[in-house]
């Protein structure tokens, strides 16, 4: 938890300096502004971290676990530590993206073997965040550091809050939406739907190909895991085109399309989540739902 630029730098270039003379491999995902405030305090230290912008890495926060799975599988061999400092939640980002981010946040703790040894701090901005943002830091993280004082966290949630949230309703959108069904017979008709509504959204092209394609394998994907039926609905927003699938089907894999390799996507997730500015994933007793975002 910090406060200001020296509060930041204070506690979390020691940290990557601690790593870095132990030989330990470090990553940093941060913004900009904050990357270099650990820049100027590293010095030349700071060649030897692997920074990443996570305004890039974390537009769809469903990308950030496969990063970090990808960094430490390079990098954790023969029981080698890791560092790592991840910043998913920044001040300014839409309530959507914050949303997912908290459930990413959550996830990690799942998404790593805990035989790993591996350290990952995560910086929450307690002047620029709202308290509600502060708060549900605390239901997914087991330690929490106040400036450098470290401790064990009580209110930390584990799987069962991850899973509360995974099983959560998305909240309604007030606008009406366009809604169509797709049947086993009729699910080739996905593709065209949805290009006629980004092309009259006013998307880029790229992303009229990337959504309508995207739309139609989820709308397959829920026909091959037993829904005779399923819903499309499409909700044409000033800031996005949102894309939603859903069916009376059920995913129990809390992590589904978030692996940083994934030999079969079966449910058409990780390239959902590869190709949408923000894919949101819900699964309860009722049914599944996928809204996929594509800003304008």
């Amino acid at each position: 938890m910090w406060r200001d630029a020296d509060d930041y730098a204070s506690v979390l270039a020691p940290f990557v300096e601690e790593g870095l003379a132990a030989g330990e491999a470090v990553m940093v995902a941060v913004v900009r502004r904050h990357a270099n405030w650990l820049r100027e305090s590293l010095g030349s230290q700071a060649r030897k971290v692997k920074f990443v912008d996570m305004a890039k890495l974390g537009r769809n926060p469903a990308r950030i676990i496969p990063a970090w799975q990808k960094f430490v599988d390079q990098h954790s061999g023969y029981g080698r530590p890791v560092r790592g400092i991840g910043e998913p939640i920044w001040a300014g980002r839409r309530p959507e993206e914050i949303v997912e981010c908290q459930l990413d946040e959550a996830l990690l703790n799942l998404a790593v073997d805990p035989k790993i040894p591996f350290w990952l701090i995560c910086p929450y901005d307690v002047r620029g965040l709202e308290p509600s943002v502060i708060k549900e830091a605390h239901r997914s993280h087991p330690a929490v550091m106040d400036g450098d004082r470290y401790q064990g966290n009580s209110q930390y949630g584990g799987r069962a809050h991850v899973e509360a949230m995974f099983g959560a309703e998305l909240p309604e959108l007030q606008d009406k939406p366009a809604e169509y069904t797709f049947t086993q017979e009729a699910v080739d008709r996905v593709f065209n739907i949805v290009t006629l509504e980004a092309y009259g959204a006013g998307l880029w092209s790229d992303k009229v190909t990337d959504l309508a394609a995207t739309t139609r394998r989820l709308a397959s994907c829920s026909l091959r895991r037993g829904a005779d039926e399923g819903a499309i609905r499409i909700w044409d927003l000033p800031h996005a085109l949102i894309c939603e699938v859903s069916d009376n089907t059920m995913i129990d894999d809390v992590l589904a399309g978030r692996r940083a390799v994934a030999s079969s996507d079966r449910d058409g997730l990780s390239s959902a989540n590869r190709k949408c500015d923000l894919v949101q994933l819900r699964s309860t007793g009722s049914g599944t739902t996928v809204r996929l975002h594509m800003w304008k």
